[in-house]
């Protein structure tokens, strides 16, 4: 059974991602124990809140240098602001310095874009939409479907500099980065711990998945 590391710095959405990630086989321990992720076959995450109070979070409990170590050596997997936490910086809370793990940029939604209707999008966006644009060859996409959807919650995307990281988009007022894989680094901005069928499934293809 795949050992999974789920990081604990205080803003993770850790219940319901154990869970999910429980019912498709992984052998799941909360941590912010360096041994112990160092142990773990893959590691998770996760991150819900202000960038402010999260990326404190993580340094408080020494996340951040084992997310730095991590990424070198095991499959990492990393959701919601624990994806935004791995660029450069985020325009939250007036600037706020990230993990510099990719490069690129933290920016918020415009409530001044409009959707397909001409209607202005609101700000968080939240609830259910599509993703398109993924590589069926690679193994995290196996049984999913172009324009399937999955749940959001979140006022900020990410921008990655280089455009070949994105592995999925989704539109809300313009199309935006909705994934992004990285050799053994594979982040989503969306929650596959609240996203049913296909969240399973994507999380199922992560515990699987064979770097």
């Amino acid at each position: 059974m795949t050992k999974v590391a789920l990081l604990d710095y205080g803003m993770g959405n850790l219940h319901s991602v154990s869970k999910a990630l429980s019912n498709v086989g992984a052998d799941v321990t909360i941590t912010n124990d360096p041994k112990v992720v160092a142990a773990a076959d893959k590691i998770v995450f996760p991150g819900v809140g202000a960038m402010r109070d999260c990326i404190a979070g993580m340094c408080d409990a020494g996340i951040d240098d084992v997310v730095r170590q991590a990424i070198f050596n095991k499959p990492v997997m990393a959701i919601c602001v624990g994806m935004q936490a791995l660029f450069e910086q985020s325009t939250e809370n007036g600037g706020t310095a990230c993990l510099d793990i990719l490069k690129g940029q933290v920016k918020a939604f415009d409530p001044t874009w409009t959707d397909e209707q001409g209607a202005t999008i609101k700000v968080p966006h939240m609830g259910w939409n599509t993703i398109s644009g993924m590589d069926f060859d690679h193994p995290l996409w196996q049984g999913i479907e172009d324009n399937a959807h999955f749940y959001f919650v979140h006022s900020y995307y990410c921008e990655p500099s280089d455009s070949a990281q994105v592995a999925a988009v989704c539109d809300y007022g313009q199309p935006f980065c909705a994934s992004v894989i990285q050799d053994n680094l594979f982040a989503t901005q969306f929650h596959p711990e609240k996203s049913h069928t296909d969240g399973l499934q994507l999380l199922k293809n992560f515990v699987e998945w064979n770097v």
